[in-house]
């Protein structure tokens, strides 16, 4: 081969070398059942401490109006990996939650198909070395789980929706046990950090999926007894009011109006000093610049059982819930290379967006058969705009929560719920009320029939399943 060849060829593959490295790295933080009103960028007058995760929605932009695909975990898990809206595959409920009321609930499909073409095999595809660390909850056996949906590493990522204990041992298959009372949330975030040091040389998509602030409710006890101090202040002021409750013959639910449970912040801290400590690593290689960090929970603060940690007021509701406090979420993306910082955006956005806007970061072309239900926020990350649209929810279960099975749109300002038991529609208008106190339905039945008719067929769309009867002599609604 002539020499001016061989070094056009060398040139090349510098030159294809220099395009990879310049690739931007992405890092993914889930908390789980961290609600909208948990951060200090959110709510300033938080209970709560979270100056890092602050200090990241000032260097990125703050989505006022993120919402999850779906009111509990797993569902929102699959939006986010496939871009898709879990409806679509039945994966509708947590896995594999299957509670019954007056009817029972629809069908629900446990796991995350392996024909989905996940964000993460588009990443390692495309040459990102992926990593997935913490909670999975896609799938009951190994088959299912991170290194077979695209990840080269998984730390703690099985079945298991919520940990045994948040102090070691763990018995995490995915995780070895640590030293006697090491703490969940720090070892994820000691992990990560080693990661990071790992792949500091090669574009990488990382995947931080927290265990905490899912219950068990369990924190560093010198960190609860601060918040207990803290928590005097409330004394003597109410801390739940009643709520609704889809449980026939059941009193009312109490949900929490009153942010003060100390071992709730306690975990709180914890997590948001693991993300303190994660940006300034990234600084400390040098990678900061050029890599995209993402925060945002799978559903609503858990305001109405299991101990009600939180509350999400203004919002009505909590996980398990259509109404905002379920599904309305922390949503921070920081993209140096995008050019805006300390903005917020009040679009609707959606998990079900990330997929595609990942792609159009990275530069990567998607497969031409991929079907994403979400859009690329690139445009908004930039300081445009995106086009009008409308966000569906379904949630065709009675929530562990007690939230009632029930589907949702949002378009503009505008939501509708409508219930699953009997078909019966609510109508809000979440710019003049958004604690979804006030039904338009009656004064603007106008609207109604526009959105619901938008809904039904997004409904057919997606091949929506329902409510089963619970005896033969049962009709349960449909739309």
């Amino acid at each position: 081969m002539p020499l001016r060849v061989i070094f056009l060829c060398v040139v090349a593959l510098m030159s294809s070398s220099v395009v990879a490295d310049d690739r931007p790295n992405f890092v993914f933080i889930l908390v789980d059942d961290l609600g909208y009103m948990d951060i200090g960028a959110n709510n300033p007058d938080t209970f709560y401490e979270t100056p890092n995760v602050d200090r990241l929605a000032q260097e990125g932009i703050r989505f006022s109006d993120g919402y999850a695909a779906n009111p509990v975990c797993s569902p929102t898990r699959y939006s986010i990996l496939t871009g898709k809206y879990p409806t679509r595959v039945d994966a509708t409920n947590f896995f594999a939650g299957k509670r019954e009321s007056t009817f029972r609930p629809a069908p629900l499909n446990d796991r995350m198909p392996l024909e989905e073409t996940t964000i993460a095999e588009q990443m390692r595809h495309a040459g990102y070395k992926t990593a997935f660390l913490g909670k999975w909850h896609l799938g009951p056996t190994e088959a299912y789980w991170p290194d077979r949906q695209g990840f080269d590493l998984n730390v703690g990522g099985h079945v298991r929706g919520l940990p045994k204990s948040y102090f070691s041992p763990y018995k995490n298959p995915r995780l070895e046990d640590g030293p006697k009372g090491e703490y969940l949330t720090e070892r994820l975030t000691n992990e990560t950090l080693n990661i990071l040091e790992q792949y500091q040389d090669d574009p990488f998509f990382l995947y931080l999926a927290f265990y905490t602030v899912h219950t068990p409710l369990q924190a560093p006890q010198d960190l609860v007894q601060k918040y207990r101090k803290k928590a005097e202040q409330f004394s003597g002021l109410a801390e739940f009011a009643e709520e609704e409750q889809v449980w026939p013959n059941a009193p009312k639910r109490q949900v929490r109006i009153l942010q003060k449970h100390a071992t709730y912040a306690a975990m709180v801290e914890v997590m948001d000093t693991s993300v303190g400590r994660i940006l300034e690593k990234l600084k400390q290689l040098g990678i900061d610049d050029e890599t995209v960090v993402c925060f945002f929970s799978d559903n609503g603060g858990l305001s109405t059982s299991e101990g009600s940690p939180t509350s999400n007021l203004p919002f009505r509701g909590g996980k398990g819930w259509l109404y905002e406090g379920g599904i309305r979420e922390p949503m921070i993306i920081k993209w140096p290379q995008g050019g805006q910082s300390n903005v917020v955006r009040g679009e609707a956005v959606s998990s079900v967006d990330f997929y595609p806007t990942f792609l159009e970061i990275a530069g990567i072309e998607a497969s031409q058969d991929l079907q994403l239900d979400g859009v690329s926020l690139v445009p908004l990350l930039t300081g445009g705009h995106l086009e009008d649209r409308s966000l569906f929810w379904h949630y065709p279960h009675y929530s562990n929560q007690g939230g009632f099975p029930g589907g949702a749109i949002r378009t503009g300002n505008y939501k509708l719920v409508e219930r699953y038991e009997d078909g019966r529609t609510h109508l809000y208008n979440l710019a003049d009320d958004p604690g979804e106190e006030h039904d338009l339905s009656s004064e603007n039945p106008t609207q109604v029939a526009r959105m619901r008719k938008e809904l039904h067929q997004w409904y057919k769309d997606v091949d929506a399943k329902f409510l089963q009867p619970n005896s033969p002599d049962q009709t349960p609604w449909r739309p």
